[in-house]
């Protein structure tokens, strides 16, 4: 267990301040090809350990049946990511590789945890690579500021995650064990469930959260498939099909994710059939698919949104690759532009693209047709709304996964360069195999058999539908301007800038002004006039001071000149002045007896 998470961390670290060149880029797909040696160990050993982490509060880790899927697909979405990075120069540096492994380091760390505090470290380790990543190219500085609205945008949702450990201690878990969220005392449960699915919408970006995952696709392209296929935004979903149980227990927690990701995955599958950019259609359709996820864990699919996330970190690192490689060849992510015909240029990764995007379309027998059906199966259980709500999603894919489709297989003049893939394409096709192929897990392991399984007129109607979705694609493409809100994201984007960010730095800014022009002022005038005051009573006592040491100097000099007159040396004198003190102690001691 222990190596498995401190492998490709130690690996990542050592990396982080390598020279580039080809020396960071082959140990780094060492440590990844060893990273998939070792999850696949861990998933076959399921192995599990702990270490004293704080008083009473163990660090453990555990690989069950569902984590065991998810280290192997954090570890396969690795290797290929670095293995198609590794044809982009920009990307041969040891910053770039470094931080792949310790963010896939984070994610595994991530899916392992059983106790509140690991998690809670691997998640911010995980957004701050994140972070780096997406504004990896440090020139660009759109980059930057996507990586900035990302970063930002899923902090305030961790913040979830903090407030999820609290009401866990308060509640009696002194071990905080994700497994007693939902048995805590009294109603700290419901204010944990809460912080977590907060924390878990926000990283799985689905609505009101979505809109940080557009930015990121500014990000290279292999960091896309890392990150929004199998690990970053799968996070959240994983989270809350582990605590399914604690949903359901909360009682209005499992309607409301449930919804959540039913209402993600109808109006993102709109969003991503108004792009014309693909990353930003794979972005949006991402939110969508990993709403099915959601949908799952609100309706107790467990073992179905296990399915479709295998299914979909399958297809998204194939279809976010290919982009990536056209990018880099074609210079172009316009599908009405540069990227029509590209599929007829390209054969190879062409063939990839052509059956990961019909997987995403949920044609049969593909992965996602058996592993979407899963989920609408668990929905129909628990709300005929909730699976009329996803047959739609279900539509919307095909016709998505249709328009980009049929974009990149359009003709194109003859004397166009068709331009050289400098990349291993095969990585993509075996990706594209993998995602055509994960249905084959439905009747595999227990973890991945869903239940209740979809009945076979259920399979047949989706089946229909992606059929239907893909020939209206085909037929009717996007021959009419898509509305701007959906271009735009449904401007939620706007919406948080205008609504919380530019409120919150006004409130900053005016409060800032007040503690300059108040507060701050008010200390210094205050500062001042201790000063002035100190500066005045040091002259008053200083002289006074100065007065009476003079005085007492002056009084004995005095009494000095005054002792010195009878001191003339002569003898009579001195007898005189016997003479008369003996008279006045006479007289005295004459005095005190007639007192008495």
């Amino acid at each position: 267990m222990l190596l498995l998470l401190a492998w490709p961390l130690a690996a990542g670290v050592a990396l982080l301040a390598a020279r580039s060149g080809r020396t960071p880029v082959a140990l780094g797909l060492l440590a990844a090809a060893g990273t998939l040696g070792l999850a696949v160990v861990a998933a076959v050993g399921r192995p599990a350990g702990e270490a004293p982490l704080l008083a009473g509060v163990p660090a453990a880790f555990a690989v069950d049946g569902l984590s065991a899927v998810l280290v192997v697909l954090v570890a396969a979405a690795l290797l290929a990511s670095l293995l198609v990075g590794a044809a982009e120069p920009a990307l041969r540096t040891g910053r770039y590789v470094g931080l792949m492994l310790v963010f896939a380091g984070a994610m595994l760390a991530t899916v392992t945890a059983t106790t509140l505090p690991p998690l809670l470290m691997a998640w911010e380790v995980m957004g701050a690579t994140s972070w780096a990543l997406i504004g990896y190219h440090l020139d660009d500085s759109r980059a930057a500021r996507a990586a900035n609205v990302a970063f930002c945008t899923t902090r305030a949702a961790d913040l979830g995650l903090y407030v999820a450990g609290g009401a866990v201690l308060a509640g009696g878990a002194d071990t905080m064990a994700l497994g007693d969220v939902a048995v805590l005392d009294g109603g700290w449960s419901h204010v944990a469930v809460a912080g977590i699915v907060l924390a878990a919408l926000g990283k799985s970006a689905q609505l009101p959260f979505d809109f940080w995952l557009s930015g990121a696709m500014r990000g290279p392209s292999p960091v896309s498939a890392l990150l929004h296929s199998a690990t970053m935004v799968a996070a959240g979903g994983y989270l809350l099909l582990r605590l399914s149980p604690a949903l359901e227990s909360a009682g209005w927690a499992a309607p409301l994710v449930a919804w959540v990701g039913a209402a993600t995955a109808l109006l993102m599958g709109l969003v991503a059939l108004a792009q014309d950019d693909l990353k930003q259609l794979l972005a949006a359709s991402t939110c969508a698919q990993i709403g099915f996820i959601v949908l799952a864990a609100g309706t107790a699919g467990t073992p179905a949104g296990l399915l479709q996330m295998t299914a979909h970190a399958a297809t998204k690192s194939a279809l976010f690759l290919v982009a990536g490689l056209w990018l880099a060849t074609l210079g172009s992510r316009s599908l009405g532009g540069g990227l029509r015909g590209a599929a007829r240029r390209h054969p190879v990764i062409g063939a990839a693209f052509t059956l990961a995007a019909l997987t995403l379309a949920g044609l049969p027998p593909t992965g996602l047709w058996l592993a979407k059906d899963a989920v609408l199966a668990a929905a129909a259980t628990t709300s005929p709304a909730l699976y009329v709500t996803g047959l739609a999603a279900a539509l919307i894919a095909a016709l998505y996964s249709g328009r980009a489709l049929w974009s990149v297989w359009q003709p194109v003049p003859g004397t166009e360069p068709a331009g050289r893939v400098r990349a291993p394409a095969a990585v993509t096709m075996v990706l594209a195999v993998a995602a055509a192929g994960t249905g084959l897990l439905a009747f595999g392991p227990k973890p991945l058999r869903p239940h209740p399984a979809p009945h076979a007129a259920e399979l047949l109607a989706s089946a229909l539908l992606a059929v239907a979705g893909l020939l209206l694609a085909r037929r009717y493409g996007r021959r009419a301007p898509a509305p701007a809100p959906l271009v735009g994201w449904l401007y939620l984007e706007r919406a948080a800038r205008n609504g919380v960010a530019r409120p919150v730095l006004h409130l900053a800014t005016a409060l800032a002004r007040v503690d300059d022009r108040v507060l701050a002022r008010g200390t210094h005038r205050a500062a001042r006039a201790v000063l002035v005051l100190a500066r005045r009573t040091d002259a008053v006592g200083e002289r006074s001071l100065e007065g009476v040491v003079g005085g007492i100097a002056d009084g004995a000099r005095a009494l000095g000149r005054a002792a010195r007159r009878p001191q003339t040396g002569q003898l009579h004198q001195y007898y005189a002045q016997a003479s008369v003190g003996f008279v006045l102690l006479g007289a005295l001691a004459v005095l005190v007896t007639v007192v008495r």
